[in-house]
């Protein structure tokens, strides 16, 4: 009987914390679980071990921490765990080539992006933003390069008109656990081969920031309700009214001819709040006012109606600044 496979898993975030689930109800060996230090979260900014390393110390499998993977200590300490496979999910650090070379059968990566489309940080949001018709995950040979080697699987899923970042997420989050076990299969047998990506198809998936979650009205309407979907549940799209800040949680894009400046009140009703945009008009669905919950608009509707008055301008105060 031959030994199973010595794996060890690399990974920080829930999305990675899925693939580790699935790996621990496989016939593999996981030797040990390379994570993210911890970070301070919360109101408290208390030190909080990442979703990956909770659900390892859960099943007593060796954590390790380093803030590097370069240093000459860090790759002797994986190379003496004599891994025959490394797996990595939203790991966080970049692999030298002195660490991809340790396992015997070298690394791979579950990508949540259909390759060579969308390399980089915060694929299943851009994916969203840029209006794509589908999405999935690659399982890919991993090399020195960010997300460019060559690819061993890949799975589907449509993007529909009504995902938000959070539900594509979770999507993609049970796509690809059984893409890697089947990829860790095929690996082993010497049944599968990679192909290589076309470089000339690559787009580079910016890491996501709060700034550019300000909403700006002089884009087009529908632009601007596919960033509203990619960013929830973070960082979540806001603007001003007022001068209070205000989240936008939902919005959709109604058939609508205007004359309006952008960020103009055009209307409200309990089905949204009409604002005018630099092309067409946005209705605001779901919205979170300062120190409230995240409401419908029909919500607002009847006890905050004086504050959506037509003619009143969102983003004023930021355009003065």
């Amino acid at each position: 009987m031959t030994e199973p496979l010595r794996i060890v898993f690399a990974g920080t975030p829930e999305f990675a914390a899925e693939h580790l689930k699935a790996l621990l109800d496989s016939p593999y060996e996981i030797v040990a679980v390379y994570t993210q230090p911890d970070r301070p979260a919360g109101r408290g900014q208390k030190l909080m071990p990442s979703p990956v390393k909770q659900l390892a110390q859960e099943h007593s499998i060796a954590v390790m921490q380093p803030p590097t993977l370069r240093a000459p200590e860090a790759q002797a300490e994986l190379a003496a765990l004599k891994p025959d496979l490394m797996v990595v999910v939203a790991y966080g650090l970049i692999l030298p080539q002195a660490v991809l070379d340790i396992p015997r059968l070298g690394c791979i990566n579950s990508h949540a992006s259909l390759l060579p489309r969308w390399r980089g940080a915060a694929p299943i949001q851009r994916a969203i933003e840029a209006g794509d018709s589908k999405s999935g995950v690659t399982v890919m040979h991993m090399e020195a390069g960010l997300d460019t080697g060559p690819m061993l699987l890949t799975a589907v899923t449509p993007i529909t008109r009504e995902d938000t970042g959070g539900s594509l997420h979770d999507r993609l989050a049970e796509l690809g656990p059984p893409a890697v076990i089947e990829a860790i299969a095929g690996l082993a047998a010497g049944t599968l081969v990679g192909e290589v990506q076309d470089d000339s198809l690559a787009t580079y998936a910016h890491k996501l920031n709060k700034d550019e979650a300000r909403i700006d009205w002089n884009r087009p309407a529908s632009e601007l309700e596919r960033q509203i979907r990619a960013f929830n549940p973070w960082p979540i799209c806001h603007t001003t009214l007022n001068g209070e800040t205000m989240k936008v949680l939902a919005a959709n894009v109604p058939y609508l001819k205007h004359e309006q400046a952008p960020g103009t009140i055009l209307g409200a009703s309990k089905e949204g709040l009409l604002v005018s945009c630099g092309k067409g008009a946005l209705r605001l669905t779901r919205l979170q006012l300062p120190g409230g919950k995240a409401l419908n608009f029909s919500d607002f509707f009847n006890s905050r109606r004086e504050k959506f008055a037509i003619g009143t301008t969102f983003g004023e105060t930021e355009k003065a600044q």
